[in-house]
């Protein structure tokens, strides 16, 4: 390959490179300088305390939902008697369960 195809054939691959390097409107958050360094949001807020009180409204419209489905439940297995289960109340339990992983991961998370 003479000098000139092998000068032609690099610019070509590292034009793409050089092009997503120098992209001035891209936007990127800043990287804490130290771990323990929280990111701060656009309005200064702290992006953990936003996150943490996101997470909080979250899970007590879930603990909402989850005491409303159980209270469905319960009038439920009232109607249906003793030896009767009905469908309903078995896909009840499981919207419970759902809803109670969701609390849990939220607590946990």
């Amino acid at each position: 390959m003479d000098h000139t195809r092998r000068a032609a054939l690099l610019s070509l691959l590292a034009s793409p490179l050089t092009a997503n390097a120098q992209e001035p409107n891209e936007q990127r958050l800043p990287i804490p300088r130290n771990p323990g360094e929280d990111t701060r949001l656009p309005n200064g807020k702290s992006q953990k305390d936003a996150i943490a009180k996101q997470n909080h409204e979250e899970a007590l419209k879930d603990a909402g939902d989850l005491v409303a489905a159980a209270q469905e439940l319960q009038n439920q297995l009232k109607k249906a008697g003793s030896y009767v289960v009905p469908v309903e109340s078995v896909k009840k339990t499981e919207e419970i369960e759902k809803l109670a992983r969701r609390i849990r991961g939220r607590l946990k998370g």
